[in-house]
């Protein structure tokens, strides 16, 4: 398969998952380290800068939809920037041997969590 023919089913199938609400971004990430074997660190901050586009025009669309509390987001954001630059320096302290295995880790975990939920909501829906 050409370079250009495995990106393009990337693309895809990180922008399917994404629209499903599965997260586009563990996709993306699988490719670039499994695929083409891009450091870990590396293909984080790659799927950073594919995220925040996405996510400035998402905000865009939900304050013109009036659906944004900015009094209840502006801490989120201020914390969250924060946390972000704190933690990708310990990343990098981490290197990527560790960070891939937590990585798996969290991956496995948040799908083992998530089929639990959805048992969870199907029960509610039939009691």
């Amino acid at each position: 398969m050409s370079g250009w023919a495995a990106i393009a089913i990337a693309s895809f199938v990180s922008g399917l998952t994404a629209s499903l609400g599965l997260g586009g971004g563990m996709v993306l990430l699988v490719y670039l380290t499994m695929i083409l074997s891009t450091a870990q660190l590396e293909a984080q901050g790659i799927n950073l800068l594919f995220f925040l586009p996405i996510a400035c025009l998402s905000l865009i669309i939900h304050t013109r939809s009036h659906l944004v509390k900015w009094r209840k987001i502006l801490p989120a954001m201020i914390f969250g920037g924060i946390s972000a630059a704190v933690f990708s320096f310990a990343a990098d302290a981490i290197g990527s041997g560790l960070l891939r295995k937590a990585f798996a880790v969290i991956l496995i975990l948040s799908g083992i969590a998530s089929l639990f939920k959805k048992g969870k909501k199907q029960n509610k829906k039939d009691g």
